[in-house]
């Protein structure tokens, strides 16, 4: 045990004496958590909308209205007059405004005779988002002028009352599990398998066989001090990340404890995955050219991003495989729902067991190298 510690001692002096090493293993996951969680999931401020009005008859006030409180109060978008609805819609089409209203001649007429009145609504649906977000409030803006102020005794039609388990989730709240899975994953391929190839190509591992450490020693010694960088680099994200979110479950002892045991998982999983994509290499260049695609094949499909139901079946199931899905399934079950162990234990159960598969496998064939 003191030569494997031996070891893990190199190990870690090596990669704190790399302060550039470390930060740069934190630097870019927080920095997507700052950027693409600002960035992306807020809601739409400022647009533009243009009206062209062709009633002005007492709806379309209400209509007029309904728009100034929006832009005054929740501020998705403010109005911009037309005249001539060929002139409007070309804005749209050239991106001068985001979208325009056309209310028709004979509106309030319509509306009075319930004669299934009609708002047109150009929108510029090559910005998905965009579009969206201003189909959904116009959507409500024509919902709440067709209620009835007085409602009938008799629900002429089924209503659907929302109920939501949780508090509001922001994108960057959202984008967190993903975060802290990135860095650990960051740290176990920078300071893990480049570091490990590198040793490995200046004959520093066949340095350790003239010495009484034996090669399980070897393997082990390394590994551990590869999980420990994962750990300390997950740690650190979560503490950091927690807080720029604004998530106060590291402040609960029993959620930081759970926390704590899915990062060790992890840190064992993504260890041994890595020693067993770099166990046979020995080409310096390798690992950096893996990184992208590792990071493209077990990120992206691992729900980060996307549910993984709306994956096709053939991602789905390399879903099922990959440890990203697990390591952030429990890493949103503890941060956004308070979901205790029970929530996690599958995914503790998973992470462990992979780890130690992947270990087992990559050991003859580390031994089979030298």
């Amino acid at each position: 045990m003191s030569r494997m510690f031996a070891i893990v001692e190199r190990e870690m002096r090596k990669f704190f004496r790399s302060p550039t090493l470390m930060i740069m293993s934190l630097m870019m996951p927080l920095m997507q958590l700052v950027i693409m969680g600002n960035a992306f999931g807020g809601k739409i401020v400022g647009a533009r909308v243009g009206v062209v009005d062709y009633d002005h008859g007492p709806e379309a006030v209400k209509l007029r209205e309904a728009f100034d409180s929006i832009a005054v109060n929740i501020k998705t978008f403010s109005t911009v007059d037309y005249q001539d609805e060929k002139q409007v819609r070309e804005d749209v089409r050239t991106g001068k405004i985001d979208g325009a209203v056309i209310i028709p001649a004979q509106y309030s007429r319509r509306v009075y005779a319930q004669d299934a009145p009609v708002i047109g609504f150009v929108t510029d649906n090559s910005d998905q988002f965009t579009s969206g977000s201003l189909e959904a409030e116009m959507q409500l803006v024509v919902t709440a002028l067709t209620t009835p102020a007085i409602q009938p005794r008799l629900a002429s039609s089924i209503a659907l009352q929302i109920v939501e388990l949780y508090p509001y989730v922001n994108y960057m709240k959202f984008l967190l599990p993903a975060t802290i899975a990135l860095a650990m994953y960051i740290s176990v391929m920078i300071g893990g398998g480049m570091l490990y190839i590198d040793d490995k190509a200046r004959g520093v591992h066949e340095g350790y066989l003239v010495t009484p450490i034996t090669k399980l020693e070897l393997v082990m010694g390394m590994n551990m001090a590869g999980a420990i960088k994962a750990a300390l680099a997950g740690v650190s994200l979560t503490v950091i990340g927690s807080l720029m979110a604004g998530l106060g479950v590291i402040f609960h002892p029993e959620a930081l404890a759970e926390l704590f045991c899915l990062i060790v998982v992890t840190s064992i999983a993504f260890n041994g995955m890595m020693f067993l994509l770099m166990v046979r290499v020995d080409d310096p260049l390798v690992p950096r050219a893996m990184f992208g695609v590792l990071n493209t094949l077990l990120f992206y499909p691992s729900g980060a991003m996307y549910p993984i139901a709306a994956f096709p079946r053939w991602l789905q199931a390399i879903a099922i495989v990959d440890p990203f899905t697990y390591c952030i399934h429990g890493f949103k079950a503890i941060l956004l729902k308070d979901g205790g162990f029970e929530a996690i234990q599958f995914d503790l159960l998973f992470l462990f067991v992979f780890g130690i598969g992947t270990l087992l496998i990559a050991t003859p064939l580390f031994k089979r190298t030298l």
